[in-house]
């Protein structure tokens, strides 16, 4: 198992004092509603039962739980917010309970908080005793033990009030997903005023450097790998090896220890996979959902570029005269690289040339920053130095009135940001331009189209530009599933593949030989869409 050895091995946990077995009894005599087991028993199987004495056994010399802060990453699906509800009911009902005890289940949205809480209070109904000794107060997402004054809360990050809080159990849901940092922080600190505090971060993997959960999930990996000794920290990171085949069911099985057991569901996951093999986002998600594989970069790739490398083609390019073409554009402020690329409906297929521009002065040095070799892509053409140490935003001006003289160019579509000192000249002689902002109801939309021409082998292209900017796009998905493109890294380059969606979905809109701009639909001026 791509997890601690000790979770599967049956090496003891110390426990001297009992306090594992006490805890492991408890939740035991725990109900869930969802249960298959006779009776609706909780189900605690071996490796999450191990994991509960590993936390609640060892204790330092002064007889005190020896744990207190717990860093578990395990895959989607392994029941993490059952045995989070378990245990917050274990601080609130049960034998760790403490006189006016503060305890706190804090998820990323409000959402997760309502899950979190109705998880809890299902337990609690199922089992008269817990029903009988408890106050819901269900618009705080609150449960409270009368007698002793200990309640549990479901938190979510907006981070309000948290700073009062001193909390004596917290666990942290999908700590990476949380927007704001407010309410982690406040825990964090908060728990270091109670003695025999207990902080759980439970989480599937992360992404990027830059979410809340990156620097506890690096100590952990030190500790977990004995570079830092710290017996207080219990890191427990089920990551599956580099060069373990991520599609490859041995390798699911060694980091989910819940799949022997039945979850998740290893169907649906084997369906998952089958369309994740052509969907290199949802491939990336898999990994970092399922198979605990931090993703290095904080989006979302776009295609996969083995299959977009199938549409490299050559092109004859004056055989494409006359044709009718989209033309899009992508202006940059002053310094950075400018694109323009024209899409060639084909019958089925969409054919695509593109050009882009960057200033002449110190093309080398552009070269290093970037990483790729504009000078060699300026020897071949398919990169046009401008002259000076700025965008000349005249010579692309004239480039594109040139291409409209040798293509019957039906739309020229821009991005508006930077674009006016070429749109505007262009606008008024009356070519038919438009914009395109570059929001979520723009893209997404257009993405899905780009997308199923790849897939589909639709779409030839011959620039290694555009293959090096669709390789630098990363998609940020939002929670309604929207998509937009952003950059990877800060030095990436996306400007060819903007202007490829830009060109592709007008080109797709425009394909039924009837032009906007030969009807009486066409206003006049500029079009914004």
């Amino acid at each position: 198992m791509s997890g601690p050895a000790w979770i599967s091995d049956a090496s003891p946990i110390p426990d001297p004092l009992g306090r594992g077995q006490r805890a492991v009894d408890f939740l035991r005599l725990l109900k869930h509603p969802k249960s298959r087991l006779p009776g609706k028993a909780f189900q605690l199987d071996p490796p999450f039962e191990r994991i509960v004495r590993a936390i609640y056994g060892p204790t330092d010399a002064h007889g005190a739980r020896l744990v207190r802060v717990v860093y578990l990453q395990v895959g989607k699906g392994s029941r993490k917010t059952s045995l989070a509800a378990a245990l917050a009911l274990l601080h609130t009902y049960g034998p760790e309970r403490l006189p006016r005890g503060a305890n706190y289940v804090a998820a990323a949205d409000k959402g997760q908080a309502r899950v979190a809480f109705e998880e809890a209070l299902g337990i609690v109904e199922a089992i008269p005793q817990l029903a009988g000794a408890s106050r819901p107060v269900d618009s705080k997402n609150r449960l409270i033990h009368p007698k002793s004054g200990s309640f549990f809360e479901a938190l979510s990050s907006d981070g309000r009030n948290a700073h009062a809080r001193t909390p004596m159990f917290i666990l942290v849901d999908e700590l990476w997903a949380h927007r704001k940092a407010d309410l982690w922080q406040a825990l964090r600190t908060g728990a270091t005023k109670a003695p025999g505090s207990l902080l759980i971060v439970a989480t599937t993997a992360g992404r990027g450097n830059e979410s809340p959960d990156y620097p506890i999930y690096e100590y952990a990996k030190k500790v977990q790998a004995g570079e830092i000794i710290d017996p207080s920290f219990l890191p427990i990171i089920f990551e599956a090896d580099p060069a373990d085949a991520w599609d490859s069911e041995e390798t699911w099985s060694k980091v989910l220890p819940g799949l022997p057991y039945g979850y998740p569901d290893l169907p649906s996951m084997r369906q998952y996979a089958r369309e994740a093999k052509e969907r290199p986002a949802d491939r990336a998600a898999f990994e970092q959902f399922y198979l605990g594989r931090r993703q290095e970069n904080s989006l979302s790739p776009f295609v996969d570029m083995a299959v977009f490398d199938e549409g490299k083609a050559t092109i004859d390019v004056e055989a494409l005269a006359g044709r009718e073409c989209w033309i899009a554009g992508d202006m940059s402020s002053t310094t950075d690289l400018s694109a323009v690329l024209a899409c060639f409906p084909d019958g089925d297929d969409f054919i695509v040339l593109c050009w882009a521009f960057v200033p002449a002065d110190n093309l080398q040095a552009r070269a290093d920053r970037d990483g790729v070799p504009y000078p060699r892509w300026a020897k071949e053409g398919w990169i046009i130095p401008t002259p000076g140490g700025v965008i000349d935003y005249r010579l692309i001006e004239s480039h594109i009135r040139n291409l409209c003289e040798k293509y019957e160019a039906r739309e020229i579509a821009f991005d508006p940001a930077y674009a006016t000192p070429v749109l505007a000249p262009l606008t008024d002689d009356g070519y038919p331009t438009l914009t395109m902002r570059q929001g979520w109801v723009t893209q997404s939309p257009a993405l899905n189209i780009v997308e199923r021409a790849v897939i589909g082998r639709n779409l030839k292209w011959n620039s290694p530009v555009l293959r090096w900017c669709v390789e630098n796009v990363a998609i940020h998905t939002d929670s309604a599933g929207n998509r937009v493109m952003h950059k990877g890294k800060s030095r990436d380059r996306i400007d060819l593949a903007v202007t490829l969606w830009m060109a592709l979905v007008r080109a797709s809109a425009g394909d039924s030989n009837v032009s906007i701009y030969s009807t009486d639909e066409r206003p006049d001026g500029l079009l914004t869409i």
